[in-house]
């Protein structure tokens, strides 16, 4: 791996401060991006609850997780397209500013939100701009610095931000519950005619769920603040005032020259949020069988005032009569140990053992998205040094290959030390993964596909097929887990299920490295089609050149 002489710039120019506030407002985007898809595990639960009176533990609960989980991930992947397309056609920052004004306005508006269909909606508009913002915001930052050093370094740093997001939205949606169980929150006036007909009094107005919910409006204030100060794309301008822009087209992105650059990131992005959403955040359903914790609520429950000595506190957790089917797995985001009452709920575990495992859990995530933004600045320094683009997306592949099943496969099932340091090193390398997109794709297609094919392989690969491996992920651990299992055992086969499917994804996409077109980190701001602009690909690329 060679030292990327020809972009390396060492008297690269200062910043201006108009540049900087470029830099505030896309590094706001990104934290924000991971803040709003994040809410969705911390509210879920007390949303369902009061919004549809569902209990964990029933079908109609586990219908409406995945409902709130996956609709939203198919509208943000075909409309997120749309804004891909939108981007190239309209300009740069008019799509970028209306996608955060609309996932932010959306998730303030889904804290007033009085019924399951109408938070549904909100999460999906919320979803929709979430992925328009990412694509606008790196082809922005790709066009407005023209050299290629400080704009590497721009589109590596600011998306570190990213990790910042899931680590803000869990201490915010904690401030709320402290505020909430305090009386510390006033209450959110819901207008009368949001209530359709239900009564007043069955919403909580003071529910933590909706202040985390109306967090997602603050990336909105600094946003009107400053837009008037921040330039159109300089690229996209100059082309659009001389006419020689071309029409964007979906179609364009399969002909002959691109096709395989289009085919190769679809499915790299795929994985790589697959292995995010297939692996890492199943944690939550595997952490309670690590046996430190088992141990740690055994000891907790015994403790406890009114069990006696010859109960035994795993099978007061774990029973349920004879009569009663067990309840299907838990759903990714759904918390562990939540109550649950009907004729086909599970019995209600001790409160004691599910704050155990909920805080581990959450220690362990913690650990995850403190690796993701290592992963992510790593990224941002490697970028700017090595020039292959399949050397440098690898070094986080190859490792990765042999931690994610060392993780979930051994390390979940014997240590909890030996868990969070593997959980670290998990989200260094598969977070540092979702930064090299943001870089590589702004140099694969000319400026007037750029919005549309970065679009494609981040929403139609990543948001839309990526995703989608939770749902993989929940029916292996369903399929194989026997019936009847104790907390624990359920807990291991989900962590071989994560495991499994990690591992496939991180080969997969390993194996598709080999065939990732090369690409120059000098050209974000020509147009390869273009003649004078010189090749955007070396020789022996896609491109036969």
């Amino acid at each position: 791996m060679a030292a990327d002489t020809a972009y390396a710039t060492p008297d690269a120019p200062r910043m201006t401060g108009v540049q900087w506030l470029i830099c505030v407002i896309a590094a706001i985007g990104f934290a924000f991006d991971t803040y709003e898809l994040l809410m969705a595990p911390l509210i879920m639960r007390p949303a369902l609850m009061e919004l549809g009176g569902l209990r964990p533990g029933t079908p109609e609960f586990s219908k409406w997780v995945g409902l709130m989980f996956y609709v939203p991930a198919v509208a943000g992947g075909i409309f997120g397209l749309l804004g891909g397309y939108l981007t190239d056609r309209l300009g740069r920052r008019r799509v970028l500013t209306w996608s955060i004004l609309l996932y932010a306005c959306s998730a303030c508006a889904a804290g007033f939100s009085t019924s399951l269909v109408m938070l549904l909606v909100l999460r999906c508009t919320t979803y929709i701009g979430v992925c328009v913002e990412f694509v606008a915001a790196v082809a922005w930052l790709a066009e407005l610095f023209r050299d290629p050093h400080q704009r590497e370094r721009v589109l590596g740093y600011t998306q570190a931000f990213s990790s910042l997001g899931g680590v803000m939205v869990a201490f915010a949606n904690g401030i709320a519950i402290k505020a909430e169980a305090s009386a510390g929150l006033p209450a959110i006036n819901l207008p009368a005619w949001l209530h359709l007909g239900a009564e007043v009094g069955a919403h909580n107005a003071h529910a933590a769920w909706r202040y985390t919910l109306m967090s997602g409006l603050i990336p909105a204030i600094p946003l009107i603040l400053i837009r008037p100060f921040l330039p159109e794309s300089p690229v996209w301008r100059e082309k659009k005032l001389a006419g020689t822009l071309r029409r964007p087209s979906i179609a364009e992105l399969f002909s002959p020259a691109l096709r395989r650059t289009t085919l190769v990131t679809t499915v790299m992005f795929a994985c790589s949020l697959g292995a995010a959403f297939g692996a890492i955040q199943q944690m939550p359903q595997i952490v309670p069988g690590v046996p430190q914790v088992q141990q740690e609520v055994r000891q907790a429950v015994a403790a406890a005032p009114g069990r006696g000595p010859t109960t035994s506190p795993a099978a007061s957790a774990t029973s349920r009569p004879a009569t009663v089917p067990a309840s299907p797995p838990a759903v990714p985001g759904a918390v562990p140990g939540a109550v649950a009452s009907g004729p086909r709920a599970a019995p209600a575990p001790n409160p004691v053992a599910g704050r155990i495992i909920q805080e581990r859990a959450a220690d362990v995530t913690k650990l995850q998205e403190y690796g993701g933004l290592l992963g992510r600045i790593i990224l941002a320094a490697l970028v700017i040094r090595i020039v292959s683009r399949r050397a440098l997306i690898r070094i986080f592949q190859f490792p990765g290959l042999f931690i994610i099943p060392f993780t979930f496969a051994f390390a979940a099932t014997h240590s909890l030390d030996m868990l969070k340091v593997a959980m670290f090193l998990a989200g260094l390398v598969t977070v540092a993964q979702l930064s090299f997109w943001g870089n590589y794709l702004p140099h694969a297609y000319p400026v007037h596909l750029r919005g549309t094919g970065e679009s494609f392989a981040a929403n139609i690969g990543g948001r839309m097929i990526g995703t989608s491996f939770a749902a993989v992920t929940a029916w292996i651990a369903a399929s194989v887990t026997p019936a009847n299992p104790d907390p624990a055992t359920a807990a291991h086969y989900w962590a071989y299920a994560s495991a499994g499917v990690g591992f496939a994804v991180y080969l997969l996409g390993f194996l598709f490295s080999f065939a990732l077109p090369e690409v120059r980190a000098d050209d974000a701001t020509t147009d390869f089609d273009t003649p004078t602009s010189g090749p955007a690909f070396p020789v022996g690329d896609s491109r036969g050149r």
